[in-house]
Formats: structure tokens, C-alpha cells, sequence
């Protein structure tokens, strides 16, 4: 499937040719970003180091599956780059090592990054 969007006027002639790789970058990115706001909010409700460094890796992590999708939705010859760098965030960010914090929660709880409150430097 190809995607053929026109920008500027009709006389500059200039079209983006998008394949379906760009929608999994697309959608790569957008896991790679969900992740690390998990992260994020499981630190601010527990206060535990390893989502902290996993939170603060998570930023490094989305700057680079954001420029992967760069690369994939502009440079059509180099998709295939651009979906590698998404894939390594993607692995990068998911091979942290991080506390057990779940017991016997829903699926939907750890989706979504749903934890009790125990911060242990409450102020």
C-alpha cells in the first residue's frame, strides 16, 4: 500500500511516497514513548531506583526512536534505518533491569502502570 500526500502548490510538483513501514515506525514510536511515561509514573508512586534510571533512560530512548521515525517518514531510501534504531530503543528500553513490584494484579493494572502509593522519601 501506497500513500501519495501532495504539499505546496500544485506547481512545485513535490510528493511524499509512504509505504506501510512508515506506520510501523509510526506505531514503534508511540510504544517506545507509552513506556517510558509508564516508567515514569511507576517511579513517582513508589520512589524505586531502577524505574527511576529507567524513567530517566526512557528520555534518551524516545529521542532515539523519534529519530527513527524522522528518518523513516522523510528518507524513504533509508525506512529500513530508521526502523532499526525504533527496534533498538524498543529492545534497550525493555531490557532494564527493574524491581518486581506486581503480585497477583490484572493485565490491565500493569498496562497501564497502576501501583499502590509507597514512596519511601515522602515529604
Amino acid at each position: 500500500m501506497v500513500v501519495v500526500i501532495s504539499y505546496g502548490p500544485a506547481y512545485y510538483n513535490t510528493f511524499i511516497v509512504m509505504s506501510y513501514l512508515v506506520y510501523i515506525a509510526a506505531f514503534g514510536t508511540a510504544a517506545v514513548i507509552f513506556l517510558w511515561l509508564r516508567d515514569a509514573r511507576i517511579f513517582f508512586r513508589t520512589g524505586l531506583p531502577g524505574y527511576r534510571k529507567a524513567a530517566y533512560w526512557g528520555v534518551a530512548y524516545g529521542a532515539l526512536a523519534s529519530l527513527g521515525f524522522q528518518i523513516a517518514w522523510f528518507m524513504q531510501d533509508y525506512e529500513i534505518l530508521g526502523l532499526g534504531l525504533i527496534l533498538g530503543a524498543i529492545y534497550l528500553q525493555t531490557n532494564r533491569k527493574k524491581e518486581d513490584i506486581w503480585k497477583n494484579e490484572e493485565t490491565l493494572d500493569r498496562f497501564l502502570g497502576s501501583v499502590p502509593i509507597n514512596r519511601t522519601n515522602k515529604k
